[in-house]
């Protein structure tokens, strides 16, 4: 609206305000379908990097290859970001139906005990270090969640809820995906020399390794009875997503409400459990009845790989390689601390358990 001087009245002329053209997702939601491609086409040469793994690879390499960096950086940018954050959301809630209550059941309350320790001092002793050696940031909190929980998919999860800043869930993946990816190589060799049986081994795997992917590549070097228990005792794992994300989700809304204006706490409260938890809940009480029929929780496990891989070759593409270098040490002296620490900790509340 502008004012203009006529004698002694005021006339008013309506300007026409042009609206703000929103970004295209378009260039980047493309970007990420040819990296799920190329994903897939890693897995089916080399069976043993799960597509999940080499999604992430792929982003990290898109974002500082010379020949696609222009696209991740400026226009692709705005879909690979709705990539790593609302497909991510999608992929979770996809993730319920893999695991029913009488999974949860068949473990016995032994083992359920034990997951639930191995958990909980993962994630308590992983987030008190990050904070001790001086990470920046939610990453000790993510990297945390990434270890104790289920790697990457934890990591966009808490993520969400406490408003993490991508560079930071994305330089949390890139750790916790290059440990599990380090698990696949180094656990096998190590179930002779400590004395496990397959299925030892297979709740070893699934109790310790952080992906759902990479537990499987894992655990099947011992064949299919080690990966039956390990996926057991991973989605078990993967079943306390739900209580985490809601815990960090009323801690940020309680640091809201006693922090900053009364009006900025209103707007920015989070709801005390995120829909999507809600429908990770749901589904995975869809799959307890059992009546889903078996194409369908194949169509849908399909679908949750392929909107996890998109979503993790979106954060992948959001590392900045340079910027991960300066704290390099301190996120590496995090890496392995944590990754022997579940190791270790699994590694005795399997024996405990199994004896």
């Amino acid at each position: 609206m502008v004012f203009l001087k006529e004698g002694a009245r005021l006339r008013t002329l309506h300007v026409p305000r042009r609206r703000a053209v929103a970004p295209s997702i378009v260039p980047g939601l493309s970007l990420a379908v040819l990296g799920v491609g190329a994903a897939w086409s890693v897995h089916l040469l080399v069976p043993a990097v799960p597509v999940l793994t080499a999604s992430v690879a792929l982003g990290i390499a898109a974002a500082h290859l010379p020949g696609t960096r222009g696209c991740v950086r400026g226009a692709g940018r705005p879909g690979l970001s709705l990539a790593g954050r609302r497909l991510m959301r999608l992929g979770i809630v996809l993730l319920g139906l893999r695991l029913g209550l009488d999974d949860i059941r068949g473990l016995g309350w032994a083992t359920v005990t034990m997951v639930l320790a191995v958990v909980t001092a993962a994630f308590l002793g992983t987030w008190w270090l990050g904070r001790r050696i001086g990470l920046r940031g939610d990453q000790p909190l993510l990297i945390a969640a990434g270890y104790s929980i289920c790697g990457a998919s934890a990591i966009g999860a808490v993520g969400e809820v406490s408003g993490s800043d991508e560079e930071d869930m994305a330089a949390s993946v890139a750790l916790v995906t290059l440990c599990g990816t380090l698990a696949i190589a180094v656990l096998p060799l190590l179930q002779y020399p400590l004395g496990l049986t397959d299925a030892q081994f297979g709740r070893w795997a699934g109790a310790g390794v952080h992906d759902v992917g990479q537990v499987v590549a894992t655990a099947q070097a011992a064949g299919p009875g080690a990966l039956g228990e390990a996926v057991l005792v991973k989605l078990m794992r993967v079943a306390l997503l739900a209580p985490l994300v809601a815990a960090v989700a009323l801690a940020v809304r309680r640091r809201q409400q006693y922090g900053g204006d009364r009006a900025r706490r209103t707007a920015e409260r989070p709801t005390p459990v995120p829909l999507f938890v809600l429908g990770f809940l749901a589904m995975v009480g869809l799959r307890s009845t059992g009546h889903l029929p078996g194409i369908a929780l194949d169509t849908a496990h399909g679908a949750q790989e392929l909107l996890l891989a998109a979503a993790l070759f979106g954060l992948g593409s959001m590392v900045h390689l340079p910027t991960l270098a300066r704290t390099g040490g301190r996120i590496a002296v995090l890496g392995l601390s944590a990754w022997v620490m579940i190791a270790g900790a699994s590694y005795a509340g399997v024996l405990l358990t199994t004896a």
